[in-house]
This record gives C-alpha cells, structure tokens and sequence, in this order.
C-alpha cells in the first residue's frame, strides 16, 4: 500500500521522519494520516466517518495504550471488507484539508 502513496506531493514515506510514535506511519505536510498498529490499517478521518465505519462494523476507534478511544483515528477490523487503498487516500485528503 506504501508504495501507492510514494512520490505524491506533500507525502513523506514511513522511517522518513525519525523519532518514535509514528515513525512507521505516511504523513502528509508533516502530519500522520495512515499506520499500521499491531496488525491493523490505522487512518485519521473525520469524527463523523470514524462513527459511521465504526457502527457498521468495520472498524473500532483506535486508542494508543491509553486507555482513552481517539474520535478521528479508526482502526479498521482485520475482517473489514473495506480496500485498504481507498481509506487511506479518504485520510490523506482529510488530513490534507
């Protein structure tokens, strides 16, 4: 999916950034909008889109280890019958703004 991603403006590539939370994950202008945690896509949407995915099933709200859901950060289920490609760009755009 990285590879997708690789070469469009403004995106920086996982590793590119150095430090430690999100030092695996594509940003653009600098911000995180797509990772993987513990075997899962994780992507920044709007609170309104994380809901909806979230109410039928396709995800649950990521939450970092501590102990508290993130309103725009959805981690998609491992059974999630959604394309990974297409979330991911939904979050680029969204992050982009």
């Amino acid at each position: 999916m990285v590879d997708r991603f690789t070469g469009l403006p403004d995106v920086a590539p996982p590793g590119s950034t150095g430090g430690r939370f999100g030092s695996h994950a594509l940003r653009v202008r600098g911000k995180i909008f797509a990772m993987f945690v513990r075997g899962r896509l994780v992507v920044k949407l709007p609170k309104s889109r994380v809901d909806e995915l979230v109410e039928v099933g396709e995800g649950i709200r990521f939450d970092a280890n501590k102990g508290t859901p993130m309103k725009e950060w959805l981690a998609l289920a491992p059974e999630s019958e959604l394309a990974w490609h297409p979330v991911a760009e939904e979050a680029m755009l969204f992050v982009r703004g």
